[in-house]
């Protein structure tokens, strides 16, 4: 076996050119194809990111039955959930919620509201809401006033500083109504939070819709993404069945489908690539077969097992792609490197589309170094496939006709 390894060394460096020409092909296959694959997950990264931290966060828990029918009667003591959550290091903080709708009015203008009721700091901490003001203060911890989102407050034809008038059902059927001063106009890039949220301190919340201390949701912060299904596997072993414990993922499933679909188109395009890039790397292997035919036969007929040989020829074309393979992540690293430190800027009305939904209008890449890894293995198993074809080659060769031809 030792002596083949160093057969199929000396071989592979014996006609640079070809050697050089098989390694180049691989290279790009494995370089563009971590291109697209990084490009892509990144991107999605990117949305989901800004999404999750938009308004929904990562995880969130109600009562049982909460999110099929979002009333403020299915409000539920937080306690057992402040409690489950002690302990577990994943979790960076819980962000306290009490949401419901109202009429909002001002003067002769009265529109529906969905009305937030948050712990400023905490809420300030998750979805970053103080940077989306536009007039006006951001919410302070015992604030009696509220923050109204662009959209609503032109259609109401409010400002700061103006007295807005909300009107609904508490907890339980009680009348809900007050009186709350605006302290600033809030701007959300998705239309339908734009054209419809209050902001209002979570304890004004609580004496407003008559809840005492329940809450209707506890958003779950995670420090690493990746700790979110453990996080959520145990808070739902810890709450039992009087709670719901929802991901992103189950909370934006149309997001999730999207994300879904265009990975499979992407998939077919890389699929394309390899199917080219096979093609090629399969023509160069045909070359070397025709080239060193004569050479088969001699080795043949001086006494070198077909399995030998076949050995031989396998470890060439690992050899081979083992060099393009490792070319190709050192390679892209730079490049997909640069593009996560300075992502492609969308403009046009591809960013509008973006910024309708809150996400910034940015193509970053990943640097996941599975996707290195992933693809190079992918280029890599097609090669060893591939080799196959010479060792049945080899199989069916007679020295003699070899040798002649």
């Amino acid at each position: 076996m030792k002596q083949l390894l160093k057969l199929a060394s000396r071989n592979i460096w014996r006609n640079r050119r070809r050697t050089i020409i098989t390694a180049a092909s691989i290279l790009f296959a494995v370089f563009f194809s971590i291109a697209i694959s990084s490009i892509q997950e990144g991107t999605w990264d990117h949305m989901v990111n800004s999404v999750v931290h938009y308004h929904f966060g990562y995880a969130q828990i109600h009562k049982a039955g909460y999110w099929d029918d979002k009333t403020i009667d299915n409000a539920f003591d937080p306690a057992a959930s402040y409690d489950a959550a002690q302990g577990m290091d994943a979790i960076y903080q819980l962000v306290p919620r009490i949401e419901s709708f109202a009429l909002a009015s001002y003067k002769t203008y009265t529109k529906g509201a969905l009305v937030i009721g948050v712990d400023p700091d905490r809420e300030k901490s998750l979805t970053k809401a103080d940077e989306r003001m536009t007039a006006g203060s951001y919410l302070q911890s015992d604030d009696e006033g509220v923050l109204v989102a662009e959209g609503l407050a032109e259609y109401l034809k409010v400002g700061v500083g103006d007295t807005l008038v909300l009107i609904s059902q508490g907890y339980h059927g009680i009348n809900s109504a007050g009186k709350f001063p605006i302290r600033g106009l809030v701007k959300f890039g998705a239309p339908d939070l734009n054209k419809q949220l209050v902001y209002i301190g979570i304890e004004k919340a609580k004496w407003f819709y008559g809840t005492d201390n329940l809450l209707t949701a506890l958003v779950v912060d995670v420090k690493e993404p990746d700790d979110l299904r453990h996080v959520v596997r145990e808070l739902r072993e810890k709450l039992g069945e009087e709670h719901e414990v929802l991901d992103y993922k189950e909370m934006m499933p149309d997001l999730i489908q999207a994300r879904e679909v265009d990975t499979a188109g992407s998939q077919i395009i890389l699929m394309v690539l390899y199917l080219i890039i096979g093609f090629g790397i399969f023509g160069t292997i045909l070359m070397m077969l025709k080239e060193r035919e004569y050479e088969f036969g001699i080795l043949k007929a001086i006494g070198m097992r077909t399995s030998q040989l076949n050995i031989m020829l396998w470890l060439e074309t690992i050899f081979l792609g083992m060099i393009g393979c490792v070319a190709g992540i050192i390679v892209s690293m730079p490049l997909v490197y640069y593009f996560y430190r300075n992502p492609i800027e969308l403009s046009g009305q591809m960013a509008e589309a973006y910024e309708r939904f809150g996400v910034q209008p940015l193509l970053p890449a990943s640097m996941d170094f599975s996707i290195f890894i992933g693809q190079a293995v992918v280029i890599f198993l097609m090669i060893t496939v591939l080799s196959l074809y010479p060792m049945y080659k080899i199989s069916k060769l007679k020295p003699v006709e070899a040798m002649r031809g």
